[in-house]
């Protein structure tokens, strides 16, 4: 996970840090610096692409570098002033992840709207969440619910991820379930036709999170997390890390850009997450992260309690 956005233990609660009151008090405060805070993991990708930009003589990177140091500034300012860095603040994720060695008491999100409509109201942030998504169209008014999950996990301690997720990086995804035999090639082909499809409405440069493997409702869950990852950093092992080199370098051969307005990156980096699945399936997820990537990650327990 991107270590610039972790927090301490001690900085979840004095109180139990698996408790409802501790988990709604780390989301509210996550909520808080995320909406204003440009990840650093992702700001740091984005200058570094910036630069070699720069120092490029392709016919549209100069452009792409006025684009990526416009972001940069963007986030300098946001983080400098308080103020949200995108209009568009989101939905809430959060993803509470918990080792062999900790036990989550069944009510552990029971306060987390609660704290995602203090956070929206004292951050001044939009409110975009509906009632019911054909039926009630109306604004909750808290930017409740939030969208809440438990995940176990081999290793111990505990975490809380956040996301705020904008309305059109989300629009951009997708899920396919290609035959087996489509293999690599399949995957790939999937991936950049729903990048050259979409991805202008996704704000780029992004980052590309990819899920391959589980079932049909799993694995999005897959390419969500992928997101989670800091920027760039390799995957798990050879095979996958290779694979995401061949996605980015396919992506970027696309040459939307920055803004879409064409140049190099289209995307920053593109991740990977693999799981089991059935014989008979080969089920491919795509989530994009767009420009004000933000999402913060608090260890709640850290090693054994």
């Amino acid at each position: 996970m991107h270590e610039p956005a972790h927090e301490p233990p001690s900085a979840a609660s004095d109180d139990d840090p698996l408790s409802p009151h501790s988990i709604s008090e780390a989301v509210y405060r996550a909520i808080r610096r995320c909406a204003i805070e440009l990840r650093p993991d992702y700001l740091r990708a984005l200058e570094e692409a910036c630069v070699a930009a720069e120092a490029s003589d392709g016919p549209h990177a100069q452009r792409a570098a006025r684009i990526m140091g416009s972001i940069a500034e963007n986030a300098r300012i946001g983080l400098a002033d308080g103020v949200p860095i995108c209009q568009d603040t989101g939905t809430v994720w959060v993803c509470l992840e918990a080792g062999p060695d900790v036990a989550v008491p069944g009510n552990a999100f029971a306060a987390v709207d609660d704290a995602v409509a203090r956070a929206y109201r004292d951050g001044k942030l939009r409110m975009s969440v509906v009632r019911d998504a054909l039926f009630d169209r109306s604004n909750t008014g808290t930017n409740a619910p939030a969208f809440c999950e438990v995940r176990l996990v081999p290793e111990p301690g505990a975490r809380l991820h956040v996301l705020l997720k904008g309305g059109g990086s989300d629009n951009a995804s997708r899920v396919v379930m290609l035959p087996p035999g489509a293999g690599t090639a399949g995957v790939i082909d999937a991936v950049v036709d729903c990048v050259r499809e979409k991805a202008a409405n996704a704000c780029p440069p992004l980052v590309v999170g990819v899920g391959v493997g589980g079932t049909f409702d799993k694995v999005a869950g897959l390419a969500k997390h992928a997101l989670l990852r800091e920027v760039g950093s390799p995957a798990r092992n050879a095979r996958a890390a290779y694979f995401e080199d061949e996605l980015t370098e396919r992506v970027n051969a696309l040459g939307l850009g920055p803004g879409a307005l064409g140049g190099a990156p289209t995307a920053l980096a593109v991740h990977v997450e693999t799981a089991p699945c059935h014989i008979a399936a080969l089920p491919v997820a795509v989530n994009m992260g767009c420009c004000a990537m933000r999402s913060a990650t608090i260890e709640l327990v850290g090693g054994t309690r």
